[in-house]
């Protein structure tokens, strides 16, 4: 019934900037934490950023001061500004929502199926 889509990966050079976007659709009931992960081939998928409904954010150390994580409550979407992007952020980035269903109490996990993000050097 749920579903995160994300949009705008693709490849660019380092020292570029690039935004991701993904909105949350379906019967969902609210949403709380939102985020991105991302995993390199062979690797482990790991944590970007994350950011609370109320505007709270966390992020990785390899993209402080690097990447931007924002979010609009009112279109169920989360946005990765990436700016001075270097190859090694090259990856497929994941977007997660924390959210229940419409009339579920239960609050759980979504994924989305993922954008690919090249970094060329």
């Amino acid at each position: 019934q749920v579903q995160l889509v994300e949009s705008g990966g693709g490849l660019v050079q380092a020292g570029k900037s690039l935004r991701l976007s993904c909105t949350a659709s379906g019967s969902i009931g609210g949403i709380s934490g939102m985020g991105w992960y991302r995993q390199a081939p062979g690797k482990q998928r790991d944590l970007v950023a994350t950011i609370t409904r109320g505007g709270d954010t966390n992020y990785a150390n390899s993209v402080k001061g690097r990447f931007t994580i924002s979010r609009d409550n009112a279109k169920n979407t989360v946005n990765l500004q990436m700016n001075s992007l270097e190859p090694e952020d090259t990856a497929v980035y994941y977007c997660n929502a924390m959210l229940r269903l419409s009339g579920d109490l239960r609050w759980s996990s979504y994924w989305g199926q993922g954008t690919q993000v090249t970094v060329s050097s």
